[in-house]
Parts: structure tokens; sequence; C-alpha cells
């Protein structure tokens, strides 16, 4: 398996700043809001989706990524499909092997692409039930946000992950032991397992096993390791949720370093729009002296534009306005 082996900065340690947000207590909003703006990334508990359905899917996951590599690579394709190592078609590499399926509503095409639709039918079952189950929640916590915003009606952004034609996409990662974190041999220098980059959708949704490795950037630069809980979901603010916010909520960037002694097994529902969805600054966030920050796209642009960048790169610079003084607001 190919990695992009390079110096990692070392990330805090003895530090978890991540928010912890309950979704039974409606009051919970205020600080839903706060964690979006402040870090783009919180911990959802009390959540609603079965822990058994969720021990079932990781189990059909493990045995899907303990077949033969030639088998996996019978579903290989791209966009969706196996893929091992390469990250996209940029030159991104990883310590990784991964599943991605289009989550659509439609039944048509469903959680599966075709050729996975042979498989056994509890690992089919447990997708289609998880991405369902995983679906509602995720509505769940953006009308909770919108709520906290002050926006009505509250479905105005969860509609749109909801539609009967939304572009969402799940992924099954595998993150195996690896070998080359090895202090003889490497001096203990990190391997990156999936590199640092930004969501383009609205938000997603991430759930692991307990073996460490996510770590997020925060604004001052550093890095900090998101503590595993096997029972909670992990949220990060999207690219489109950046701009319909104007730039105050924060999409988080983020990465994972492969472990030396075990495996990592994450799910991830990328919750996105229709490609025809047209994707702006809310204007009921803003007062009448703010500027726009943001040029509006549709969704099919940006997710063209973020397919043909690197996984680093900032995919939102190309559609920052010019400010009053001529500066985009990032320079």
């Amino acid at each position: 398996m190919a990695v992009l082996s390079k110096p990692v900065a070392v990330p805090k340690s003895g530090f978890s700043p991540i928010p912890v947000i309950d979704m039974s207590d409606p009051e919970s909003k205020h600080a839903l809001v706060k964690a979006c703006e402040d870090f783009g990334f919180f911990k959802v508990i009390n959540h609603g989706v079965s822990a058994e359905l969720v021990s079932v899917l990781e189990h059909e996951t493990v045995e899907f990524f303990s077949l033969p590599k030639s088998e996996k690579t019978q579903v290989a394709g791209y966009p969706f499909g196996y893929g091992n190592s390469k990250i996209g078609r940029n030159g991104d590499v990883g310590w990784v092997e991964y599943l991605l399926m289009n989550a659509s509503l439609d039944p048509g095409s469903g959680p599966l692409f075709q050729s996975l639709l042979k498989s056994p039918g509890t690992f089919r079952n447990a997708l289609e039930e998880y991405t369902t189950s995983v679906r509602k929640m995720t509505c769940d916590v953006l009308e909770m946000i919108t709520d906290g915003l002050g926006i009505k009606p509250m479905n105005t952004i969860s509609k749109l992950v909801s539609d009967q034609n939304t572009d969402s996409i799940l992924r099954l990662n595998h993150y195996p032991p690896c070998p080359l974190i090895d202090k003889k041999t490497n001096g203990g220098e990190n391997v990156i397992g999936f590199g640092e980059h930004t969501d383009p959708q609205i938000i997603s949704v991430l759930r692991s096993n307990n073996t460490s490795g996510l770590q997020i950037n925060l604004t001052d630069g550093s890095w900090v390791a998101v503590p595993p809980d096997h029972s909670s979901f992990f949220f990060n603010v999207g690219d489109s949720l950046q701009v319909m916010t104007n730039g105050r909520f924060r999409s988080v960037r983020h990465r994972v370093l492969a472990n030396s002694d075990k495996s990592r097994v994450s799910m991830i529902y990328f919750a996105g729009p229709s490609l025809t969805q047209r994707i702006a600054p809310l204007t009921c966030l803003m007062d009448n002296e703010d500027e726009m920050l943001y040029e509006e796209f549709t969704w099919s642009e940006y997710r063209n534009s973020a397919y043909n960048s690197r996984l680093s790169d900032n995919r939102l610079q190309q559609f920052e306005r010019k400010t009053t003084n001529n500066n985009t607001l990032f320079d």
C-alpha cells in the first residue's frame, strides 16, 4: 500500500476542546451554534441511532475489508467503488482502503452502486438502514442549528439534504495497522492515513471504532487529537455550510494518522444537496451593512472543483468575493 510519509506536526496532548452536544436537550442548540463557530466540529450524544445497527454495519465492513484484494477490486471504480491508497486522481495517497457509495434517496441508485448489489443481504440491508438513520439524525442536527440561528422555517437547511435528489455520499474507511511506524526505522514519525482537508458538502457525520487517529486543526494552526468514542457521532461543518453562513461557521480542516498496532474503521456520511442547488450566503443571517464574502455557485460546480483539486487545497478560495477595499477577506 502506498503512503504519504513526511514529517507531521505533533498534536497537542492532554487537551480536548471537542464540544459535546446532547440531542435530547433542546437548549443544546446554543452550544451547537457556538461549536460550529469556534471549531466547525462537535460530538453528538443521545442521538437515537441504534447501537445494534451500528455494530452490524461495522462487523460487515470489517468482513468486506478482510476479503482478498482480488475480490474487493471487483467493485473498484471512480468516483464510487473500492479504492486502495490512492485518494482521488490528483496524486493524494494515504495508508487507507475505502468503499465509496452514493447515499441518494433515489431507489434507482440506493446507497449502493450496482456491482455491490450482489453482496450478501446483511451488508446491503445494514448500509441502507444505517444511511436512513444517520440521514434523519443529520436533519435533526441541522434543524437544531437553524433554530439556534433564529432561521425560519427550521428546515431551511435540512431540506437541502433530505430531498429525493440529494447528492449525499457514504464512505467506509479501513486503516490497517501500519508497520512503517517504527522508532528504529523511521524515528517513530507519524504516517498519514488520510491527508488534511475540509469536506466540501454541507455537513459530514463520522463514526469510528475505538482506535485513535482523527485530528482537527484549530484556528491557531495547531492540531488536536480527537479521542475516539464508538458510541457517539462526530460532525464536521463543510465548505458549503461555511458559505451559507457567510463565514460565521468554520469548515474544519482535519486528517487521520495511521496507527502502528490497531486497525481503524470509520463510516462517514457526507450530506450534500442536489447537483442543481445554488449555494450562497443566507440573506437572513446578514445585516444591511454586511458584505457577501462568497460568490454564488451550484453544488455541481463546487463538487467538480473539489474533484479536480488536491486534498489540502483551499477549495473555497476561488469563490471568495472581493471586499470594498479590493482585497479578499482571507488575504
